[in-house]
């Protein structure tokens, strides 16, 4: 297909996902040969009708030159006009041409000379040499591979879509030590929004100990999610670096005991929350990964334009707990009968293990603020992992006090691709 039909297939996404009646499409899609059997049939395994759709848009993508006309006369045929204008109006007009059938040539037979009966010796200079066949590799070359390997999508079109629980720690007891987190505010209101208008129902819980913590979450793993696609954890908070033998870091409480990561998302493993199982479940930490301050290093300046940060920039870093605080007696034997297979768990870190995570006291964190605005702006078109991609590159250019440096990162154990609702 040709860029410019990509490109109008892709701004046009959003519409397909929620318009295309695809079951419609199936027999015209066959007859004209923009699809084969094979291809309908594992279009038609993807689930629902919003992923029957996605998955043939995205696979339309990777058809001949005719497939978008072909397309566009299907979508008029079946009765789709609506979506047949607006993707017409967003490409140059295309004129079928008819196939001329492919004229096989064929070589001319020529008769072997015949030579009478000769001396041995003399017969190998008219030998006539026997080259062996080439048989075609039985193996199949990387393309092959990739295009033979489709992923599925997520089903997310519930309503709601899921629960989405932000635990807010901004106000900290003062023998603890640990300073107040000026701009989570923001962070929090602008997450709050985002994931509403996502569908999601959102539940903001604010300044909770570790006890609290952990009851939260408790009770999010109670709830009956059956009707749900999708649950949310968010976390904003201050951090540490603790041994772990899955997902690194924990979050502290505002008394200053923390919870390990990993013990947060086996809450909601499929163990303690059955019917969560075989769906995504997200985790945000906005919070450091440890105490190390990252510098970066060098590159030419059109790899990497600094986007240097104000003077009010702050961490959520604290030194990293030894070993007998974050993994206790009273707490090792719940660890060792709750580790989860991590299935269906994306945990996306602000900051790489081990770093600072910075925040602006004005206008909230670098990792929050960048993910909320690629969120708003690319969520109808582009999987969840592709955006956290975008998120990972936008924050690594961003400099505080024009020397310290933040890399996010995540541990992504979902299966399929994972898009969000159109917001609407």
């Amino acid at each position: 297909m040709e860029e410019r039909h990509k490109r109008v297939l892709q701004s046009n996404r959003s519409n397909l996902v929620r318009d295309l009646d695809p079951s419609k499409l199936y027999d015209g899609l066959l007859e004209k040969g923009v699809f084969t059997q094979d291809m309908i049939d594992e279009i038609q395994s993807s689930g629902t009708r919003r992923d029957q759709a996605r998955q043939l848009v995205r696979d339309l993508e990777t058809r001949g030159s005719r497939a978008f006309p072909l397309f566009l006369q299907c979508l008029t045929e079946t009765g789709q006009h609506s979506l047949a204008e607006i993707l017409q109006s967003g490409a140059p007009s295309v004129h079928l041409q008819p196939v001329a059938p492919t004229q096989v040539v064929r070589p001319a037979v020529q008769p072997l000379p015949l030579s009478p009966p000769m001396d041995v010796d003399k017969q190998s200079k008219y030998t006539v040499p026997v080259y062996p066949v080439q048989k075609p590799s039985t193996t199949p070359s990387p393309c092959e591979l990739c295009n033979s390997f489709k992923l599925m999508s997520y089903k997310m079109d519930a309503s709601p879509c899921g629960h989405c629980l932000i635990i807010n720690n901004v106000e900290f007891e003062p023998e603890c030590e640990l300073n107040n987190r000026s701009g989570s505010n923001i962070d929090c209101d602008k997450l709050e929004r985002r994931f509403k208008a996502l569908n999601f129902t959102v539940e903001v819980k604010t300044n909770l100990k570790q006890r609290q913590i952990k009851h939260a979450l408790s009770a999010l793993s109670k709830k009956d999610h059956s009707q749900c696609d999708c649950c949310v954890v968010i976390m904003l908070s201050h951090g540490t670096e603790v041994s772990h033998n899955r997902f690194p870091g924990a979050v502290y409480g505002v008394d200053g005991q923390h919870v390990p990561v990993q013990h947060i998302t086996n809450y909601l493993n499929g163990q303690h929350c059955p019917s969560l199982q075989g769906k995504p479940k997200l985790f945000f930490i906005q919070a450091c990964g440890g105490g190390e301050r990252d510098t970066g290093f060098e590159v030419s300046p059109d790899e990497a334009p600094p986007s240097i940060r104000g003077e009010d920039d702050q961490t959520d870093a604290i030194p990293m707990s030894s070993s007998s605080d974050s993994l206790s007696m009273s707490d090792e034997p719940d660890a060792r009968a709750t580790l989860p297979t991590p299935s269906d768990i994306l945990v996306s870190y602000s900051t790489f293990p081990g770093y600072v995570s910075w925040r602006d006291t004005q206008s909230g964190s670098w990792y929050v603020e960048t993910l909320d605005r690629i969120l708003e702006e690319n969520a109808p078109t582009d999987d969840l992992v592709t955006m956290l991609m975008m998120v990972n590159n936008e924050v690594s250019q961003n400099s505080a006090k024009g020397l310290y440096k933040q890399m996010p990162g995540s541990f992504n154990f979902l299966r399929k691709l994972l898009y969000f609702q159109s917001q609407t």
